[in-house]
């Protein structure tokens, strides 16, 4: 049968989160209090699952 690993919290490795701001690449750790508010605001999309309509098909 198959065991779950449990871990506890004093074993767990913290997992640095980056992104890019203004061309660049940033740990979100060093975002001042209003910055980390915008980025856990952000919302992700998938482009693939957008429906966007052709421009010529309207004429």
């Amino acid at each position: 049968m198959s065991e779950q690993i449990q871990l506890k919290d004093s074993e767990r490795q913290p997992c640095e989160v980056w992104t890019r701001v203004m061309g660049y690449h940033r740990p979100v750790s060093s975002f001042n209090t209003g910055k980390k508010g915008e980025f856990y605001e952000r919302k992700c999309f998938v482009e693939s699952k957008c429906h966007l309509e052709d421009k010529d098909a309207k004429k």
